[in-house]
């Protein structure tokens, strides 16, 4: 499957969450898409339904492949902690999540981009795989001919430090991945225990 590339507003109303950020769109027409989305009788999902779309709406949020989603799931799996927890701190490790945390781009979409053009450098070294994970004290850190670029100091000047997990410096364009985020901290609203159940079956 392809990243999906198509109009945000529609998969944020498939499951009645803002999960690209504030729509205004969404707020009018808070109901799945499609000519039977308004319908006040819906049939009722199973169990299966209700996993799968959980899982769909974390790869959704976070721009993630089937594959990737999986391999990353899988080393969750074999980690010590409870699975689902671990799914999402891996998922936070990833260098487009952090340019995205850190206000560098203003959405993972872009945050993915630069990353893939090398405009971010990972301990003063090019790193252009967007799913690249960090580890606790790395440095974050935008190449000094890439910080005139419009996207980025546009989006940084109007950013706010609001992660624990995170540091960054704006006049330098510099962050730190402190530690792994504790899952109280991670303000996504996604059921991970359903992902977990959905890949026991």
């Amino acid at each position: 499957m392809a990243r999906y590339t198509g109009p945000k507003t529609k998969i944020a109303r498939k499951f009645r969450e803002p999960i690209f950020g504030p729509d205004k769109a969404l707020e009018k027409r808070n109901y799945p898409p499609g000519q039977h989305g308004n319908t006040k009788k819906r049939s009722k999902q199973s169990e299966y339904a209700v996993q799968l779309q959980e899982k769909q709406k974390a790869k959704y949020t976070y721009g993630i492949l089937e594959k990737q989603f999986a391999r990353t799931f899988d080393k969750a799996a074999r980690s010590h902690g409870i699975t689902g927890e671990v799914l999402l701190q891996l998922i936070e490790a990833r260098i487009d999540n952090v340019v995205y945390r850190l206000g560098i781009a203003p959405s993972r979409r872009a945050a993915r981009q630069l990353v893939s053009h090398a405009h971010i450098l990972v301990n003063g070294n090019v790193t252009n795989v967007a799913s690249y994970t960090l580890k606790a004290g790395d440095i974050i850190s935008v190449r000094e001919k890439s910080q005139s670029l419009e996207i980025i100091t546009a989006s940084v000047s109007g950013s706010v430090n609001k992660y624990p997990w995170l540091d960054f410096d704006k006049t330098t364009m510099t962050g730190k991945f402190i530690s792994r985020p504790e899952r109280s901290q991670i303000p996504e609203n996604i059921k991970e225990q359903l992902i977990v159940e959905l890949y026991s079956k």
